[in-house]
């Protein structure tokens, strides 16, 4: 089922479920989506846009439905979409799937020797294994080389706290990390050290 554009108009949370199973394609290598974290403006302190718009987070008060990619920790790249209205800056990261077409192209991306359900279970290994750069940063998901699909049917659908975010938006109250229970392309979770218990 082809994305309805009025879809990402909504909040991140509401979306990032909804994502789940859903084919993500960039050129000729296709990915399943089996894991997502959702992130907010304003009220939600593990988000990129809590405190204000940088250059680094611009993307993410964009207009609904494009990627928003930035580096972690100054060497990988994450990819996510923007949600909500142009203005509002939510969106939900692309945490992990699995490589469904394309895997000649992903393996040589990632290494020869890298399992099949390592080539994109986490968010660097997801962008890496798509081929997805920084420049890409901004791109329509709904335009070549990019196609997004939802599930025809809807995925089960597991939630707890997201992974690797420090303070108060790595405890429970922002459980907003959504993974298909079950699939061995899930990335492992880790709480950061200084999440909440």
């Amino acid at each position: 089922m082809t994305v309805d554009p009025d879809l990402f108009a909504r909040g991140a949370v509401d979306v990032a479920p909804l994502l789940l199973g859903g084919l993500l394609r960039h050129g000729d290598t296709v990915l399943r989506i089996t894991e997502v974290e959702a992130y907010l403006a304003g009220t939600d302190p593990g988000s990129h846009a809590y405190r204000r718009r940088t250059d680094r987070n611009t993307t993410m008060f964009g207009p609904p439905g494009h990627l928003y990619a930035y580096f972690s920790y100054g060497m990988h790249v994450c990819a996510n979409i923007v949600c909500s209205p142009e203005g509002e800056a939510s969106a939900v990261l692309l945490r992990a799937g699995e490589i469904v077409a394309g895997h000649e192209a992903a393996r040589a991306r990632r290494g020869p020797t890298v399992a099949v359900r390592d080539l994109a279970r986490g968010p660097a290994r997801l962008t890496q294994a798509l081929g997805i750069g920084l420049h890409q940063d901004g791109a329509d998901l709904g335009a070549e080389p990019f196609e997004l699909t939802l599930a025809e049917a809807v995925s089960p659908v597991q939630t707890g706290p997201r992974t690797g975010v420090s303070g108060p938006g790595g405890g429970t109250e922002y459980a907003w990390r959504f993974w298909i229970p079950g699939d061995r392309t899930v990335s492992a979770y880790r709480r950061h050290p200084h999440a909440p218990q």
